[in-house]
């Protein structure tokens, strides 16, 4: 049983717009702290929106814009004191398709660090070899990060781009969306396992369309619907006895 973990993350109300059309309707949940949040649901359930509205990626995308209240730790982030530079360092984000940057392992790892003014060389190593440990990458790349990040396979960019989440100090949360959409059964079982051990030390919310990953990994589980958040509760419950019928046809495949 999962014990009762403080909320992380309180989302009242949320509803986000584009344009005239509303792509979020009123979602309110609590998200606790050192636990995996599955995200699931069909295309167009509104999954991505929300999680790009945790760490104000939405803000970049013209006539785009959020009411309601989210807190992290408390504090919103759309209060207009909020330093929005800040807020992406400690809300960090993997998306779908791994984007290496075209410089060395080590490099594309310290480039956050880097941007932020750290500069000693002995420190920047450590935060590389915790950061691809923790991606499950070190013991495939510790003899060659001076190799272009370009070279490596897709499984082994997508773990790359995560651990240059990882190097920022700030990192609280980590955002996933469909982290391992195009990736090999070895690589999802890799970014599966780190997420497992990342808990312990972040909170993480995973959008996935592949319903047994959520249940491998989630702790609790969020099923949306064309915008609606239709039920939230812990994985086991939302896979075996979810209280809605939608749900369960989701989960069963009979949809989606």
């Amino acid at each position: 049983m999962i014990q009762a973990s403080p909320a992380k993350i309180t989302i009242r109300a949320l509803r986000v717009f584009h344009g005239q059309e509303e792509s979020l309707r009123g979602i309110s949940l609590d998200i606790p702290a050192n636990q995996v949040l599955g995200i699931i649901g069909p295309s167009g359930a509104g999954k991505t929106t929300f999680l790009r509205a945790l760490n104000r990626l939405n803000d970049l995308v013209p006539d785009m814009h959020a009411e309601g209240q989210i807190l992290l730790d408390g504090k919103d982030i759309y209060h207009p004191a909020c330093d929005v530079v800040a807020l992406r360092k400690r809300v960090g984000m993997l998306f779908a398709l791994p984007v290496a940057l075209p410089m060395s392992i080590y490099e594309n790892v310290v480039y956050g660090p880097r941007l932020s003014g750290v500069r000693k060389k002995t420190h920047l190593d450590e935060v590389v070899e915790r950061s691809l440990k923790a991606a499950f990458l070190w013991d495939e790349v510790k003899d060659r990060l001076r190799m272009s990040g370009l070279r490596l396979s897709g499984g082994q960019q997508q773990r790359l781009c995560l651990a240059r989440v990882l190097a920022m100090e700030e990192l609280e949360v980590i955002l996933l969306d469909e982290p391992c959409s195009g990736l090999d059964p070895i690589s999802t079982s890799k970014i599966e396992d780190a997420l497992t051990i990342l808990k312990e030390r972040y909170t993480i919310i995973l959008v996935t369309n592949n319903t047994k990953q959520a249940a491998r990994v989630a702790d609790e589980t969020a099923f949306f619907l064309m915008g609606d958040m239709v039920e939230y509760g812990l994985t086991e419950k939302i896979f075996t006895v979810p209280d809605d019928k939608r749900t369960n046809d989701y989960v069963t495949g009979r949809f989606g």
